[in-house]
Order: C-alpha cells, then sequence, then structure tokens
C-alpha cells in the first residue's frame, strides 16, 4: 500500500508544480484520484512538509512548500 500512497503523492505533487495551489477536491477531480488515496497522500505529503495549507475565506487550499519545488 505504501508503494500506491507514493504514486498519489507524486501525481499530488506534480499537479501542485503546475497548477500551484488548489483545493483538495479540486485536485481529487483532475488527477483522478479517490477520495482515500486522496487524503492519504495528502497526509503523507505533508508528514515529509512537502505541502502547505492556506485558507481563503470558507475554502482551503493546499500548495507546494517552497523546499517541496526543488
Amino acid at each position: 500500500m505504501s508503494k500506491e500512497i507514493g504514486n498519489a503523492a507524486g501525481k499530488i505533487w506534480k499537479y501542485l508544480k503546475k497548477a500551484e495551489k488548489a483545493t483538495p477536491s479540486k485536485i481529487g477531480e483532475d488527477t483522478g484520484l479517490g477520495r482515500n488515496e486522496l487524503h492519504r497522500a495528502i497526509g503523507w505529503l505533508a508528514r515529509e512538509e512537502k505541502i502547505k495549507f492556506e485558507k481563503e475565506g470558507r475554502a482551503e487550499y493546499i500548495s507546494l512548500t517552497a523546499s517541496a519545488m526543488d
């Protein structure tokens, strides 16, 4: 299962590298990841400090940290 989570995290990382920031639901829609895959991969990236979370009004956005852009 770790391999699948890692692959999903890679999809999210590549997506955010292009999109800069997005809501979790938008990431799921655009990457085709299911809800569980998406949340596991977000957790993986958060644990590795590759992503950050920002609130704008009622929406929450995810973007890559500066160190993840390298």
